[in-house]
Protein backbone atom coordinates (compact mmCIF):
# COMPACT_ATOMS: atom_id res chain seq x y z
CA UNK A 1 0.00 0.00 0.00
CA UNK A 2 0.96 3.74 -0.43
CA UNK A 3 2.68 5.43 2.46
CA UNK A 4 3.53 1.76 4.16
CA UNK A 5 7.53 1.84 5.51
CA UNK A 6 9.46 -0.11 2.80
CA UNK A 7 9.94 -3.66 4.26
CA UNK A 8 11.57 -6.28 1.94
CA UNK A 9 14.77 -5.59 0.08
CA UNK A 10 16.32 -2.36 -0.14
CA UNK A 11 16.05 -0.70 -4.05
CA UNK A 12 19.37 -0.90 -5.42
CA UNK A 13 20.39 3.05 -5.42
CA UNK A 14 22.72 2.64 -8.31
CA UNK A 15 20.02 1.83 -10.87
CA UNK A 16 18.48 5.28 -10.10
CA UNK A 17 19.76 8.98 -10.68
CA UNK A 18 22.83 9.53 -8.57
CA UNK A 19 21.87 12.34 -6.12
CA UNK A 20 24.44 14.84 -4.92
CA UNK A 21 24.19 17.70 -2.09
CA UNK A 22 21.03 19.08 -1.30
CA UNK A 23 19.03 16.54 -3.02
CA UNK A 24 20.85 13.72 -1.41
CA UNK A 25 20.62 15.41 1.89
CA UNK A 26 16.95 16.88 1.57
CA UNK A 27 16.32 12.76 0.62
CA UNK A 28 17.69 11.48 3.73
CA UNK A 29 16.35 13.83 6.30
CA UNK A 30 12.84 13.03 4.88
CA UNK A 31 13.84 9.14 5.33
CA UNK A 32 14.99 9.88 9.21
CA UNK A 33 11.42 11.88 10.04
CA UNK A 34 9.36 8.99 8.02
CA UNK A 35 11.41 6.13 10.46
CA UNK A 36 11.08 8.43 13.43
CA UNK A 37 7.10 8.38 13.25
CA UNK A 38 7.10 4.87 12.41
CA UNK A 39 9.48 3.14 14.55
CA UNK A 40 10.31 5.85 17.19
CA UNK A 41 13.90 7.21 18.19
CA UNK A 42 14.56 3.90 19.83
CA UNK A 43 14.08 1.28 16.84
CA UNK A 44 15.62 4.06 14.11
CA UNK A 45 19.06 3.22 12.69
CA UNK A 46 21.31 4.31 10.56
CA UNK A 47 20.58 1.44 8.24
CA UNK A 48 16.45 1.71 8.03
CA UNK A 49 16.97 5.15 6.98
CA UNK A 50 19.62 4.22 4.15
CA UNK A 51 16.96 2.20 3.16
CA UNK A 52 13.81 4.15 3.06
CA UNK A 53 16.18 6.65 1.45
CA UNK A 54 17.48 4.57 -1.61
CA UNK A 55 21.05 5.67 -1.15
CA UNK A 56 24.37 3.89 -0.35
CA UNK A 57 25.67 3.51 3.73
CA UNK A 58 28.55 5.70 3.00
CA UNK A 59 26.64 8.39 1.99
CA UNK A 60 24.97 8.21 5.41
CA UNK A 61 28.00 7.44 7.81
CA UNK A 62 30.34 9.43 6.42
CA UNK A 63 28.28 12.82 7.15
CA UNK A 64 26.70 11.65 10.14
CA UNK A 65 28.39 9.72 13.14
CA UNK A 66 25.22 8.60 15.36
CA UNK A 67 21.56 8.49 14.83
CA UNK A 68 21.45 11.80 17.20
CA UNK A 69 23.35 13.84 15.00
CA UNK A 70 21.43 12.46 11.55
CA UNK A 71 18.29 13.39 14.03
CA UNK A 72 18.67 16.75 15.19
CA UNK A 73 20.06 18.29 11.62
CA UNK A 74 16.80 16.56 10.23
CA UNK A 75 14.90 18.75 12.58
CA UNK A 76 16.50 21.47 11.84
CA UNK A 77 15.94 21.01 8.18
CA UNK A 78 12.59 20.51 9.07
CA UNK A 79 11.66 23.05 11.28
CA UNK A 80 14.15 25.73 11.40
CA UNK A 81 12.02 29.15 9.43
CA UNK A 82 9.10 27.77 10.11
CA UNK A 83 8.08 28.92 13.54
CA UNK A 84 5.27 31.67 13.75
CA UNK A 85 5.34 34.69 15.86
CA UNK A 86 3.83 34.14 19.05
CA UNK A 87 0.38 34.94 20.13
CA UNK A 88 -0.79 38.66 20.17
CA UNK A 89 -4.53 38.31 21.28
CA UNK A 90 -4.53 41.40 23.47
CA UNK A 91 -5.74 38.89 26.23
CA UNK A 92 -3.09 36.89 28.30
CA UNK A 93 -4.74 33.83 29.21
CA UNK A 94 -6.10 33.07 25.05
CA UNK A 95 -2.47 34.12 24.56
CA UNK A 96 -0.93 31.28 26.85
CA UNK A 97 -3.29 28.85 26.08
CA UNK A 98 -2.18 29.75 21.95
CA UNK A 99 1.77 29.11 23.14
CA UNK A 100 1.08 25.80 24.70
CA UNK A 101 -1.97 24.68 22.51
CA UNK A 102 1.34 24.90 19.36
CA UNK A 103 3.33 23.41 21.45
CA UNK A 104 1.27 20.24 21.94
CA UNK A 105 0.76 20.23 17.96
CA UNK A 106 4.39 20.03 17.56
CA UNK A 107 5.03 17.11 20.34
CA UNK A 108 1.98 15.22 18.59
CA UNK A 109 4.72 15.09 15.48
CA UNK A 110 8.03 13.63 14.24
CA UNK A 111 9.71 16.80 16.57
CA UNK A 112 8.00 14.71 20.49
CA UNK A 113 8.99 11.44 19.51
CA UNK A 114 12.69 13.30 18.81
CA UNK A 115 12.31 14.73 22.10
CA UNK A 116 12.20 11.43 24.14
CA UNK A 117 15.44 10.33 22.64
CA UNK A 118 17.63 13.56 22.05
CA UNK A 119 16.22 14.59 26.12
CA UNK A 120 17.58 10.86 26.92
CA UNK A 121 20.76 11.62 25.07
CA UNK A 122 21.21 14.97 27.03
CA UNK A 123 21.39 12.88 30.19
CA UNK A 124 24.64 11.66 28.80
CA UNK A 125 26.40 14.07 27.19
CA UNK A 126 24.37 17.84 26.84
CA UNK A 127 26.64 19.53 24.56
CA UNK A 128 25.69 17.31 20.92
CA UNK A 129 21.72 18.17 21.78
CA UNK A 130 21.95 21.82 23.31
CA UNK A 131 21.36 23.66 20.14
CA UNK A 132 18.68 21.50 19.21
CA UNK A 133 16.68 21.24 22.49
CA UNK A 134 16.75 25.06 22.78
CA UNK A 135 16.09 26.12 19.06
CA UNK A 136 13.77 23.36 18.25
CA UNK A 137 11.73 22.11 21.42
CA UNK A 138 12.11 24.79 23.64
CA UNK A 139 10.71 27.41 20.78
CA UNK A 140 7.36 27.91 22.97
CA UNK A 141 9.09 29.00 25.90
CA UNK A 142 10.76 31.42 24.04
CA UNK A 143 7.16 32.27 22.43
CA UNK A 144 6.42 32.60 26.55
CA UNK A 145 8.58 35.13 27.76
CA UNK A 146 7.52 37.37 24.73
CA UNK A 147 3.78 36.70 25.71
CA UNK A 148 4.40 37.62 28.84
CA UNK A 149 6.35 40.47 28.52
CA UNK A 150 3.60 42.32 26.42
CA UNK A 151 1.75 41.53 29.10
CA UNK A 152 4.05 42.82 31.62
CA UNK A 153 3.59 46.27 29.77
CA UNK A 154 -0.33 45.85 29.43
CA UNK A 155 -0.51 45.60 33.17
CA UNK A 156 -1.54 42.21 32.76
CA UNK A 157 1.35 40.68 34.88
CA UNK A 158 3.24 41.26 37.17
CA UNK A 159 6.64 42.86 36.94
CA UNK A 160 9.68 39.94 36.37
CA UNK A 161 6.90 37.78 34.71
CA UNK A 162 9.01 37.14 31.38
CA UNK A 163 12.29 36.45 33.24
CA UNK A 164 12.90 32.64 31.28
CA UNK A 165 13.17 30.43 34.15
CA UNK A 166 9.21 31.10 35.41
CA UNK A 167 8.18 31.75 31.38
CA UNK A 168 9.37 27.88 30.95
CA UNK A 169 6.85 26.45 33.66
CA UNK A 170 3.96 26.26 31.66
CA UNK A 171 6.03 24.37 28.97
CA UNK A 172 7.83 22.43 32.07
CA UNK A 173 4.54 20.92 32.65
CA UNK A 174 2.98 20.24 29.32
CA UNK A 175 6.04 18.28 28.32
CA UNK A 176 6.44 16.47 31.64
CA UNK A 177 2.79 15.11 30.64
CA UNK A 178 4.32 14.67 27.62
CA UNK A 179 6.98 12.19 28.65
CA UNK A 180 4.84 10.60 30.96
CA UNK A 181 1.44 10.11 28.86
CA UNK A 182 2.38 10.81 25.12
CA UNK A 183 0.57 12.34 22.88
CA UNK A 184 -1.75 14.37 22.39
CA UNK A 185 -1.98 16.20 25.18
CA UNK A 186 -5.44 16.48 26.05
CA UNK A 187 -6.53 20.07 25.69
CA UNK A 188 -8.24 20.11 29.38
CA UNK A 189 -4.76 19.27 30.67
CA UNK A 190 -3.54 22.41 28.98
CA UNK A 191 -6.33 24.76 30.42
CA UNK A 192 -5.55 23.20 33.86
CA UNK A 193 -1.87 24.24 33.32
CA UNK A 194 -2.74 27.58 31.87
CA UNK A 195 -5.48 28.43 34.52
CA UNK A 196 -4.65 26.75 37.86
CA UNK A 197 -0.59 27.18 37.81
CA UNK A 198 1.13 30.01 35.38
CA UNK A 199 -1.43 32.55 35.82
CA UNK A 200 -1.63 32.71 39.49
CA UNK A 201 2.12 32.58 39.08
CA UNK A 202 2.17 35.50 36.67
CA UNK A 203 -0.47 37.60 37.29
CA UNK A 204 -0.24 41.28 39.20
Amino acid sequence: MVGEPQTGPAADHRKGPRRRGEALHRAIFEATLAELEDVGYARLTMESVVRRAGTSKSSVHRRWNSVAELVMEALTHRYAGTHEPPPDTGDLREDLLAVLRRASVRLAGPLGEAARGLLGESLRDLAPTEFTLTRIIDVPSMDMVAVLHRAEERGQARPGASEPMMAKVGQIMLRHHFLVHGAPVPDDVIVWIVDEVVLPLVRS
